[in-house]
């Protein structure tokens, strides 16, 4: 493994925190954009929905590709056993956790019309354990599983001719971008035998869709090479992205061609525009993001920390408090302001005064304990030390 980053990644920092809040703004764009979501709220804006429907293509892709890449990390510091571990407390505690009393407020207000009142309905919605937006988390558990032989398998004789393959592709400044036919043969192919568009993770159309992204990212890690030439080609990815750009919403736009395309070509020459725009957003916003995020400040490694339980909240968060503002006799534009900022707020305050503080609940939804400042002990000692001694 040729991980010889001699400094934290600190467009890994910048851009954790940037996409989960590119998910948080989506999900507080849901009730608006016309679809069939948990609330909706009875004017739709088209112009948003169909801008939601661009950014939709490559938020989570690049979300997993970095999430492969601290799975690489962080096996290459610790054994199995402690990346487990360390996997499980993280991933598999806050899931649970979130099944049984973060998503099922979802739930009831979804179904509000079935129960009398929520806790009523609390002791049925809790037993179903439904996964809800927390369906990433339940991915992450299985990818971090599958990352363990897949770096094994990177670290030996076959893995080094995999990654110096992936090298000399690099070295050209549309190479990487070739990954794209894989990617599109893939998602294609699976589409056709899985045309479901749930999250399940036995619907491998969804998870190994972004299964590719995943092991991308710990692919890339494994060679300082690649990674850097990521940067180095930022500009050429960055003109493809608007080539594929224009071809998805050439696409999105186009007449009915249903006279003349069958429904599954139709659907095929869809997924194909969306892996184009997934794959190049992709391959840009890496290299750029290692232009422009170079430091990780303080602040930054704080809400680094707490994007994570504001991941879980977010959602549950938006449903509650926008059942109530859909209601209102307002235009959509200050519906949405309001979402925007009272389920931000709101959010936020949960990670900062509830979660933040106490270990008990940092261990249930991903964080890790907090360990007493050595630096203010020893003077209290000294001071008892001087107190008895007088």
């Amino acid at each position: 493994m040729d991980l010889k980053f001699t400094q934290r990644l600190a467009e890994l920092d910048w851009l954790r925190v940037i996409l989960i809040l590119a998910v948080f703004l989506h999900h507080v764009s849901m009730p608006f954009n016309g679809g069939n979501w948990h609330i909706m709220n009875r004017e739709s804006s088209k112009v948003l929905g169909d801008i939601m429907v661009y950014f939709e293509q490559f938020r989570l892709p690049v979300l997993f590709l970095i999430s492969g890449v601290g799975s690489a990390i962080l096996l290459s510091k610790i054994s199995i056993a402690k990346f487990a571990k360390e996997r499980t407390l993280r991933l598999l505690i806050p899931l649970l956790v979130g099944m049984v009393f973060v998503t099922p407020p979802q739930s009831y207000i979804e179904n509000i019309g079935e129960y009398e009142s929520y806790w009523q309905a609390f002791p049925v919605l809790a037993l179903k354990f439904s996964t809800m937006h927390l369906w990433f988390i339940e991915y992450l558990i299985v990818f971090a599983l599958l990352a363990i032989p897949v770096s094994k398998l990177l670290s030996s004789y076959v893995g080094v001719k995999i990654i110096s393959i992936f090298e000399q592709l690099s070295m050209r400044s549309y190479g990487l971008f070739l990954m794209v036919f894989l990617l599109i043969a893939l998602r294609v192919s699976l589409k056709l035998l899985y045309p479901e568009d749930d999250k399940k993770i036995e619907n491998l159309s969804s998870s190994m869709f972004y299964f590719f992204f995943f092991i991308a990212g710990v692919i890339f890690i494994h060679s300082q090479s690649i990674w850097l030439k990521i940067l180095e080609h930022k500009a050429t990815n960055f003109k493809l992205l608007l080539i594929s750009s224009v071809l998805f919403y050439s696409y999105y736009y186009s007449p009915d061609l249903s006279e003349y395309l069958s429904l599954e070509i139709r659907w095929s020459i869809w997924w194909i525009v969306c892996c184009l725009v997934a794959w190049s957003a992709t391959l840009t916003i890496i290299g750029y993001a290692q232009y422009y995020f170079r430091k990780t400040p303080k602040w930054l490694k704080t809400s680094n920390e707490l994007i994570y339980p504001f991941y879980i909240f977010h959602q549950t968060v938006i449903v509650v408090v926008g059942c109530f503002i859909i209601n209102w006799q307002a235009s959509i534009e200050l519906k949405l302001s309001l979402l925007l900022v009272s389920s931000f707020l709101i959010t936020s305050a949960i990670c900062w005064l509830i979660i933040y503080p106490f270990n008990l609940f940092r261990v249930l939804f991903g964080l890790k304990t907090r360990k007493m400042n050595r630096q203010n002990a020893p003077s209290v000692n000294n001071k008892k030390v001087k107190n008895d001694a007088a």
